[in-house]
């Protein structure tokens, strides 16, 4: 894949940047972070992301130096501004796998222990509220989510302020949780993962106009996951598979609608569901937004990372 203004390496080449971090997660801790049906490796942890690992830490040690410089210029106090990383990516293509392990990782470095990790799905916009626009079938689209919400909550955080609260979204429910609330306390960094962090407010083609701000303004560095469509489409058609056996069977679920179809019933439904909304998605508003990450990581059919590539400006 080649990428106009990247530095690009094969696994090999990336690995031996990880110089002498140390590897802190465990097989067990692995097993825990891992999504549903993610292959990640302990080997993948050493190669991949502690290199990514070390790079964001010299990056944050950066940041804070440039911000106590523009405090001393100012002659003001040093503020507690957390430096906030954004994953993006299609669905299924392992981005929470992603960010709860670089949050695992990130979190056991002695500098910068306190690592937030926060998903744009507490921003979609409540059931009722899509329902009522018939966005319903475009939930994931842009205008399923309450971007000024979201603004807001990374405005507030950015300027300091003590405790800043997202909504709290149930995948089980597959709608926002009225009553929670997720309470982000001046963490060190923040790791803000979604499908729509890179896109940049979508008000233009509507014939309205573009946003002043953006959540990516908020942003200090960010990562999207790349993959061919197939292998995501493959990989989206088994996690639906493994849901309709497990979480799908509980009454409650949302989509316990589904928890009988047969073995070809559910992939012919899961197909369906990804051609007619994900990949649409994908092309139109996801893919779109790749060269604006400063890194790019790309998977193989297997789940393992083969290919990164690190923005030079």
């Amino acid at each position: 894949m080649a990428l106009s203004g990247y530095l690009s390496f094969a696994r090999e080449d990336w690995a031996e940047l990880r110089s002498n971090t140390p590897l802190t997660l465990s097989e067990h801790d692995l097993s825990i972070l891992r999504g549903l049906n993610e292959r990640t490796s302990l080997s993948e942890v050493v190669d991949i992301y502690l290199p990514l690992s070390r790079l964001l830490n010299l990056q944050v040690r950066a940041a804070r130096n440039l911000s106590g410089a523009k405090d001393a210029f100012l002659g003001r106090l040093a503020g507690s501004r957390p430096y906030v990383i954004a994953i993006a990516g299609s669905v299924a293509v392992g981005k929470s796998t992603l960010a709860r392990i670089l949050q695992a990782l990130m979190a056991r470095w002695p500098d910068h222990p306190r690592v937030a990790l926060v998903t744009t799905d507490g921003f979609l916009h409540p059931n009722r509220l899509l329902q009522e626009r018939g966005l319903m079938h475009r939930k994931g689209f842009p205008e399923s989510y309450d971007l000024k919400r979201m603004v807001q909550f990374l405005a507030d955080l950015k300027a300091g302020e003590p405790e800043v609260r997202a909504p709290v979204y149930s995948h089980h429910a597959y709608d926002i949780l009225p009553d929670e609330w997720q309470m982000v306390s001046q963490p060190d960094v923040l790791i803000f993962e979604g499908l729509n962090v890179l896109q940049a407010g979508g008000a233009a083609s509507s014939g309205q106009r573009p946003p002043s701000v953006i959540i990516s303004d908020f942003f200090d560095f960010s990562l999207y996951i790349d993959a061919e469509e197939a292998d995501i489409e493959s990989w989206y058609v088994e996690r639906f598979q493994l849901l309709q056996r497990t979480a799908f069977r509980k009454p409650s679920s949302y989509f316990h609608h589904y928890r009988d179809l047969s073995p070809d019933e559910s992939v012919a439904t899961a197909k369906r569901i990804w051609a007619e909304i994900n990949l649409v998605n994908l092309r139109e508003n996801i893919l779109p937004t790749r060269e604006r990450a400063h890194l790019i990581l790309k998977k193989r059919a297997d789940h393992a990372i083969g290919e990164i590539h690190l923005r030079q400006l």
